[in-house]
């Protein structure tokens, strides 16, 4: 996990980045605030192998979507053809 190395709390702040230093030694030392931990994306790894390839439950709900004359509705079909017809064409972007 990596923590955050600013905090919105002002005393937890200097808490966090207050030097320490030690009676032998003038020199100021701290502790880390990064962390990572490597075992987390082993753990996502493991939890998406167990996810099937095919889930059968979502493919029945796209067949049954498709074989729906109503969908999407007009509605829909209008609202994502203003989204197209505006936006920004791309090719003629000369920056």
């Amino acid at each position: 996990m990596i923590h955050s190395a600013s905090s919105s709390s002002p005393s937890a702040r200097n808490d966090a980045i207050a030097p320490a230093v030690t009676p032998s030694a003038s020199r100021v030392t701290r502790e880390p605030t990064d962390q990572i931990h490597i075992d987390t994306a082993s753990v996502l790894r493991t939890g998406l192998q167990r996810v099937p390839e095919v889930r059968p439950e979502v493919v029945e709900r796209a067949r049954a979507l498709a074989a729906d004359p109503a969908y999407p509705s007009d509605h829909i079909i209008r609202q994502i053809s203003a989204a197209i017809v505006n936006s920004p064409d791309l090719s003629e972007d000369v920056s």
